[in-house]
């Protein structure tokens, strides 16, 4: 039966040939066969701009082992990589354009596996029209996917984490606590997932993560956001890291419905959870933080809903180097936790 075959029957070169099979059925085009890869700026600069453009890049692994729940099919963990990589690209207020991919695999992955996983790759790259233009294979114990995306944003238009000023908005373009019910779902609860019907938003915000959202880029293009960040590490570590860019400043939280998705409040007192914990160390929400003045963020809402944007207001910047949160009037200290490696 060919569903039986594995990668270890074709070959290298004959998987390339499969990758770029399955590219062209889906998006018409075709990997770039050379030492090097190319790419045509013509259509993704404007024209008319003189401004200086730099390439904004990311470069994040996936790794089976540690990245995918059992429960997570090869076309998801394909989708996933795409997104965390190119999340971190968008928050800058960057296009993403381009991905290169390189690839290890077992030698006795099935063939029809290795298909599904370049599916989800190749699906989540035409739904965003980025271009997969070529990368690498190689035998590995494990399934690691390693893409680098990349795109292109004028120099003063970029947001960086460091720029944050004294009671700027703290803001986000989405609810917490989804994958802090997703992870402790797959991870902590035995049964069958259909078992947890009012939380299958929660379980697919870890298994195949949608639309990171575009708030970043009509922040960049319009010079409404002062700085930036991706949440993948959990929100309390990422605003650590802002914090480490930004010097004598901290963060005040308002744990309240701006910050929490209802899913999550729900399944905390459901499950008697701790919703503190899978609100701010979760990780792997891929929601952009942003922190700006309150008349920009007026600004925003008043002439860019009709683009979908959304934006939650969930707290402030302080001239203090500590992190608090807010919850019935009384104000608590946070420490740093989230995902890191290693630890």
């Amino acid at each position: 039966m060919s569903d039986e075959k594995t990668v270890r029957n074709l070959g290298e070169s004959r998987l390339i040939e499969v990758v770029e099979e399955i590219i062209h059925k889906v998006t018409g085009k075709t990997l770039i066969r050379d030492d090097s890869f190319f790419f045509n700026l013509k259509n993704s600069l404007p024209s008319k701009d003189n401004g200086e453009y730099f390439t904004v890049l990311n470069s994040d692994m996936f790794v089976s082992t540690t990245d995918a729940p059992p429960q997570m099919n090869h076309y998801q963990m394909g989708n996933k990589a795409v997104v965390m990589n190119v999340s971190d690209v968008i928050v800058k207020g960057a296009e993403p354009k381009g991905i290169i991919i390189s690839l290890g695999i077992p030698k006795d992955m099935i063939l029809e596996s290795f298909k599904n996983l370049v599916r989800g790759i190749v699906d989540r790259c035409k739904k965003l029209d980025l271009d997969y233009i070529g990368g690498d294979i190689n035998e590995t114990r494990e399934i690691i996917v390693n893409p680098t995306v990349f795109g292109f944003q004028e120099k003063t238009k970029i947001i960086h984490r460091k720029g944050v000023q004294p009671e700027d908005l703290l803001v986000s373009n989405g609810k917490f606590g989804l994958t802090g019910v997703g992870f402790d779902v797959l991870l902590k609860k035995k049964g069958n997932l259909n078992n947890f019907q009012s939380y299958q938003r929660s379980i697919m915000s870890v298994l195949e993560p949608g639309n990171v959202g575009r708030e970043a880029i009509i922040l960049a293009e319009n010079g409404l956001a002062n700085a930036s960040i991706d949440s993948s590490d959990g929100l309390v570590r990422s605003l650590k890291e802002l914090m480490l860019s930004n010097p004598n400043i901290g963060f005040e939280i308002e744990f309240n419905n701006e910050l929490i998705d209802e899913e999550a409040l729900n399944y905390s007192k459901e499950f008697k959870s701790f919703l503190e914990d899978m609100v701010f160390n979760a990780g792997e929400e891929f929601i952009h933080l942003f922190t700006m003045s309150e008349e920009n963020y007026n600004l925003t809402l008043e002439n860019f809903k009709n683009q979908g944007i959304r934006l939650f207001k969930i707290g402030k910047a302080i001239s203090e180097e500590k992190l608090y949160f807010i919850k019935d009037g009384i104000k608590n200290e946070l420490k740093v936790s989230g995902f890191e490696h290693f630890k």
